[in-house]
């Protein structure tokens, strides 16, 4: 049985703690990721392949739902995050062009996952 986690409404996303929240370049690359793939498509927290361990990960994607920018449904054996797209733009508009286009003046997603595990 799958359950939806915990994450706050869309008039409850704060731009001080989205900010907060991108300003780790793991995160970042991971929402910026997730703002390339089709509306609603869900992607664990390894597939990405950050360059951390999977401990470090789980921690990464709760802050990343805390702050309202992903959905995460636990599935029992494994969890999934989907970005909470339509919220994002109707909180913040452009911010997820903006983060895309980083990603790719930064050397597209490969890259920019290595390196945000240096940093």
């Amino acid at each position: 049985m799958s359950e939806l986690l915990p994450q706050p409404a869309r008039d409850e996303i704060d731009l001080s703690t989205v900010f907060s929240t991108l300003s780790d370049p793991l995160r970042r690359t991971a929402i910026a990721i997730l703002a390339t793939l089709p509306d609603g498509m869900e992607r664990n927290c390894v597939s990405f392949g950050f360059p951390v361990a999977k401990a470090s990960l789980t921690h990464h994607f709760k802050i990343l739902r805390e702050a309202g920018l992903i959905s995460q449904i636990d599935y029992g054996n494994r969890r999934a995050s989907s970005l909470r797209r339509e919220d994002i733009e109707a909180r913040f508009p452009g911010l997820l062009a903006m983060l895309v286009k980083e990603l790719e003046q930064d050397g597209g997603a490969e890259k920019a996952v290595t390196s945000a595990g240096k940093r």
